[in-house]
């Protein structure tokens, strides 16, 4: 048999794609095919097949290789280790379940070097193969983000300050649907510290990075004045959390000093923490440092350097203040009495960074005419407007376009199109793909706004094709009318692949749910199907994660138990198959179809993921379950019976320190694992060794049905084969790991906001 051919599946890459969406054929026509044409026209070898026989002849484990090689060859390990970016970002974890320890073990590391993206779904089920094999010791070589994942009580005494170093350079939100983990991550970390209670010193914030940003109020109002460079590295702040902010820049103890001598390079160096300076202390601020400032800051966010929100949160505040200093100075009756005291806009003054200090909303409604609008409306809209200055912009376009924005225009007032209602904008003319791309691939158009565009869209005889639906992102199916959905040819809905629909509302679901079954549903195996369905199971948006101390016993409300997802008879044909759910698709299932589910169905479901469940217990969706199990069951899933688990989410709105009593259950220091500390994503020791039975030669029977996509397929370049070695890989690449007498280099950490220094981590 000929294991080579211009169309054959390394096994690197049957782990790093899905396997091809190929609908089921009669089986008539399957057996005069077979016949007439052998496996495959063009003398092309199931890669299924050659995958089984590949980890056969190739596999580095003791049995194939025996034990004197001690590994994979360095060829081999170029192979897993220094595959482009964009590959490993569609890494999923059933194909790559088969790999042997070194494999496994040299894709993670690779996926470190290149500082590969992963999203939750993929980093919780990949933690459970390294626990699994044993890699989790070699932490220091992994992605931080994948560390989040951990079993933190495997974390021995000796290594926890540099495992706590390493993942606190990791992305804490990845964790928002296992809030038992979140805690007990910033529980350990600040066990392992010794300052569960007492203020944190500058030499506790090195080491706990981005773990400062699940830290209450209080505590951060108390840390030591370093905490700034730790809050660089949070997505968003709380109000409490604002307000600290605020306080510890007002006490003039951090390196800025006192408002009134800040300077301009020290503001720079907050980068976007600066938007969340209060109007209060920018009165306090020189001018002409205010003002250097608010010009750096207009031109990053031109630049595409600076987020929109950030940008306008720091233009309103800082306007306000201008306003509130203006407001206690003597007016000049005169000046009021004139309708443009600035002097009347131009393209040139358009193009300073000042604009918005120079002319504020009213007097951008009494400055701009009406062919300076027409003329300059891409640099006007550049700049961060706020909302009140906005629909200024919006209202002075309708009396300039009255029966509508034309469509060269239109795409460049994707800022504006919230603000439009349906109605408004049935009077666009929208016929190009590329309009509808520009108005709704930023992330400001509603529900009305999608929906309307695609509509105008598809009335001058467009479709929604696979490439539109990838550009303008899966979250735009949410907004789309039932019936829009429907027009999707299950073609074009196959091509696009697993769409992330995670922030779809509930009343979408129903519609995509039919939609993905119409298009997955003829899929050769339920692995294959599994994949592309997985967003498409639960479909509901996570329940607000209310404060410990506001959170009620039990979901009191429906919006917690949406109808709609995957029916519990699929949930029963999927745990039957053994395709091992992923904690963070499992949280997202519909509370009422879990109710359904056994223990044992649950169990034979989550498969190698089940210890998840105490990572997530906290969860709505989970708790609700657990409530309904009695002690022997939770005992059988390795669990206590406290269902409402230790402690909610660490993150809260209030400014209350956390007093709950924390113990370390780190893992002694010696080389052994803790005495009775489960396995990360593992079943309990009971279930280990029937679940791990029952799922790999399963494993290996799927792995034979895959094809490599014919002519007659509906597969496209992305989801069903190769993707293009041009295609832009969601990160940079860093440098490549490298091993030099046997000592372990650290990694670079992620790449960091602006103003943020490395963190050096200890070694272990």
């Amino acid at each position: 048999m000929v294991m080579g051919g211009p169309h054959l599946l390394s096994p690197l890459q049957l782990v790093l794609y899905p396997p091809p969406v190929t609908p089921h054929l009669s089986a008539r026509t399957s057996s005069a095919r077979r016949t007439a044409m052998g496996p495959r026209a063009g003398g092309q070898v199931n890669p299924g097949l050659a995958l089984l026989m590949w980890l056969t002849a190739h596999c580095s484990c003791p049995q194939a290789q025996g034990s004197s090689q001690g590994g994979l060859e360095a060829s081999r390990d170029d192979l897993w280790g220094s595959t482009n970016t964009s590959l490993l970002h569609g890494f999923w974890c059933q194909p790559a379940s088969q790999l042997s320890r070194d494999q496994l073990s040299t894709l993670i590391q690779g996926m470190a070097s290149q500082q590969v993206p992963l999203r939750a779904w993929q980093l919780s089920c990949l933690a459970n193969l390294a626990t699994r094999h044993g890699l989790q010791d070699d932490f220091e070589l992994h992605p931080p983000n994948l560390l989040l994942f951990y079993n933190l009580t495997q974390v021995r005494e000796a290594t926890c300050r540099a495992f706590t170093c390493r993942a606190a350079q990791g992305d804490t939100e990845l964790l928002t649907n296992l809030p038992d983990q979140r805690s007990a991550l910033q529980h350990m970390a600040l066990a392992c510290l010794g300052a569960p209670h007492r203020r944190l010193n500058a030499l506790d914030l090195l080491l706990l990075g981005a773990l400062v940003c699940d830290m209450h109020a209080s505590r951060i109002e108390t840390a030591d004045p370093h905490v700034l460079e730790n809050l660089q590295r949070c997505h968003q702040l709380t109000a409490p959390q604002q307000a600290a902010l605020n306080s510890l820049l007002a006490g003039g103890k951090t390196v800025l000093g006192p408002p009134g001598s800040w300077n301009l390079e020290g503001l720079q160096a907050l980068g976007a923490l600066a938007s969340y300076i209060s109007s209060s202390l920018w009165v306090q601020v020189q001018e002409a440092v205010g003002l250097a400032f608010f010009s750096s800051m207009v031109a990053t966010y031109r630049a595409g350097q600076l987020s929109q929100g950030n940008a306008r949160r720091f233009v309103t505040g800082f306007l306000k203040a201008k306003a509130m200093s203006v407001s206690s100075r003597p007016k000049r009756g005169t000046d009021a009495r004139r309708p443009c005291v600035r002097g009347d806009i131009t393209a040139a003054t358009l193009l300073d960074d000042l604009f918005l200090v120079r002319y504020d909303c009213m007097q951008l409604e009494s400055c701009l005419g009406s062919h300076v609008l027409q003329a300059n409306l891409d640099p006007l809209l550049q700049h961060p407007l706020p909302a009140e200055c906005q629909r200024v912009v919006k209202a002075k376009l309708a009396r300039v376009y009255p029966h509508g924005v034309p469509e060269e225009q239109l795409r460049l007032i994707t800022s504006l199109v919230y603000l439009y209602s349906r109605s408004e904008i049935s009077q666009w003319n929208i016929t190009s793909r590329d309009t509808v791309v520009a108005l709704l691939a930023s992330d400001v158009a509603l529900e009305n706004q999608t929906e309307a565009v695609l509509q105008k869209y598809l009335d001058h005889n467009g479709t929604i094709t696979s490439a539109l639906l990838m550009a303008i992102g899966g979250s735009r199916l949410c907004w789309m009318s039932a019936r829009q959905i429907q027009a999707i040819r299950p073609v074009e809905f196959r091509r696009a692949g697993a769409l992330d629909i995670s922030s779809c509302p509930q009343s979408r679901k129903d519609a995509l749910y039919t939609k993905a079954r119409e298009a997955f549903g003829s899929t050769r195996n339920t692995a294959s199907y599994y994949h592309f369905m997985r967003p498409y199971l639960g479909e509901t948006l996570p329940c607000v994660q209310a404060p410990l101390s506001q959170r009620p016993p039990a979901p009191s409300s429906d919006r917690c138990l949406p109808p709609g997802g995957a029916p519990v008879e699929e949930l029963r044909h999927l745990a039957q198959a053994n395709v091992s759910m992923d904690i963070d698709t499992f949280t997202n299932l519909n509370p009422r179809v879990l109710q359904s589910l056994s223990v044992g169905n649950v169990t034979t479901l989550l498969g190698q993921n089940v210890g998840d469940l105490q990572k997530a217990r906290s969860h709505p969706t989970i708790s609700s379950w657990l409530r309904s199990l009695n002690t022997s069951a939770l005992g059988e899933l390795g669990l206590d019976t406290d269902t409402a688990g230790p402690i909610g989410p660490a993150r809260s709105t209030t400014g209350i320190p956390d007093t709950t009593p924390w113990v370390s259950h780190l893992a002694p220091t010696s080389g052994q694992r803790g005495n009775n500390a489960p396995t990360s994503g593992s079943a309990p020791a009971h279930l280990q060794y029937w679940l791990l039975a029952a799922a790999l030669p399963s494993g290996l029977l799927w792995l034979l049905y895959w094809g490599i996509p014919g002519p007659s397929q509906d597969c496209s370049q992305g989801t069903c084969t190769k993707a293009s070695k041009d295609s832009a890989g969601p990160a940079p690449q860093a440098e490549k790991l490298g091993l030099e007498g046997g000592a372990r280099h650290l990694l670079r950490p992620p790449p960091r906001l602006q103003g943020q220094r490395t963190w050096p981590c200890p070694t272990s």
